[in-house]
């Protein structure tokens, strides 16, 4: 889901809020996870680490099937080029990563020449 997000899924937020300086990173990966509350930051559930998380205005509505609200987190894993400069991403990058300098509430974040680790995004 993460990769295919859209302008609509994001028709909501309010701000980006950043636990790390994103200046400093290539790309970060996003995801639409669905959390309890529009603000705050939500409960992390994967390897690696939380970069970053919206939140949601006021207007936000919960999904009707789960009752949860629709936000987008940032993050990276173990094995992401900021912890592993030479590794599986030195070229290249996953599916779902963006350049964090592309990101603002209520547009997608862009694949760039830096975050694709020069290769042509």
């Amino acid at each position: 889901m993460s990769s295919l997000l859209t302008p609509s899924d994001l028709t909501h937020e309010d701000k980006v809020v950043w636990l790390e300086d994103p200046s400093q990173l290539d790309y970060v990966r996003q995801a639409l996870d669905k959390t309890p509350r529009r603000r705050g930051k939500p409960r992390y559930h994967r390897d690696g680490r939380m970069i970053g998380f919206t939140e949601l205005s006021d207007t936000a509505e919960a999904d009707p099937d789960s009752g949860l609200q629709k936000r987008r987190v940032f993050y990276l894993l173990p094995h992401d080029r900021d912890a592993e400069p030479n590794g599986l991403y030195r070229e290249g990058a996953p599916g779902e990563a963006v350049d964090p300098r592309t990101i603002e509430p209520r547009q997608v974040g862009r694949k760039t020449v830096r975050s694709q680790g020069g290769a042509l995004a």
